[in-house]
């Protein structure tokens, strides 16, 4: 599915349990960003595999091996802005 209807859909549902349980708002979105972001090329219905390899004109599993450094980055990332805060909203705070 694509970001801006799971965004769209899920957001206002998981928002309010997000801030019951002393979640910023803004943490929140970047979470649930970076988490579609992954989604986005992980298999099987990662639509960015799919351009990639018709782009590089190269098979589906070939793609797919190239880009398990990429997740496992992103994973750490991810790991970082759920269970850092201040990580996430050092900019939010700094600015307000």
């Amino acid at each position: 599915m694509d970001t801006t209807p799971v965004i769209l859909v899920l957001a206002p549902i998981l928002l309010p349990i997000a801030k019951s349980v002393g979640l910023d708002s803004i943490h929140f979105g970047l979470i649930m960003v970076v988490n579609l972001a992954i989604g986005f090329i992980t298999p099987p219905l990662g639509i960015n595999l799919f351009v990639a390899a018709r782009v590089g004109e190269e098979p589906l599993e070939t793609v797919t091996k190239g880009i398990v450094p990429f997740i496992l980055v992103m994973i750490l990332c991810l790991l970082l802005v759920t269970f850092i805060s201040g990580f996430t909203m050092f900019l939010p705070t700094f600015l307000s």
